[in-house]
């Protein structure tokens, strides 16, 4: 199959969601699986790469973690992100991410957060590695049900986060 050069970035769409479902399933080492119904419920926290017509190459989501006590501690985390290996070094991955990170930016969250397996794409973007227990709302409700790891702190994930400030500088918007 030869790559198309070009591909567009949109939100994901009812119509996206079974494709959405496969390129998770397809990135079932280093993804969390989620359900055709958690799609459904989410899709407008999805964002797709697609090139063609209609031929799903990326994925990104998020998803809010509210602070107990304190709601303008909110954080977002970016979720279910991939591009199909054949597709990959091209900036879809990079495309996704900062696509996403502009919707995130209107909510005015306190931070975006992420758990990858590849710091290095993500850095070169501009998170930073954060500490796993500054994340421990993230770990109760998202990692605590997990079964690949005895623990959120044995997991080989990285924790990496942006603050409200470096989100601005990312995106170039001033206060």
């Amino acid at each position: 199959m030869e790559t198309p050069k070009t591909f567009s970035i949109r939100p994901a769409t009812i119509h996206d969601v079974r494709g959405i479902y496969h390129l998770i399933r397809e990135h079932s080492d280093n993804l969390i699986p989620r359900s055709i119904n958690d799609i459904v419920q989410n899709v407008d926290r999805f964002m797709v790469a697609e090139a063609g017509e209609g031929m799903l190459i990326g994925c990104i989501a998020y998803t809010l973690f509210p602070e107990i006590g304190d709601i303008l501690k909110t954080s977002a985390e970016l979720q279910s992100v991939c591009v199909r290996q054949e597709y990959r070094t091209q900036g879809v991955g990079r495309c996704l991410v900062l696509a996403q990170l502009r919707r995130i930016h209107d909510v005015k969250v306190a931070q975006v957060i992420l758990l990858t397996f590849t710091p290095k794409f993500f850095g070169d973007i501009g998170f930073k590695v954060i500490d796993k227990h500054s994340l421990m709302h993230k770990i109760y409700i998202g990692c605590i049900n997990c079964t690949k790891h005895e623990s959120p702190f044995t997991c080989p994930e990285i924790a990496m986060g942006l603050d409200t400030a470096e989100l601005d500088a990312l995106l170039n918007i001033e206060k």
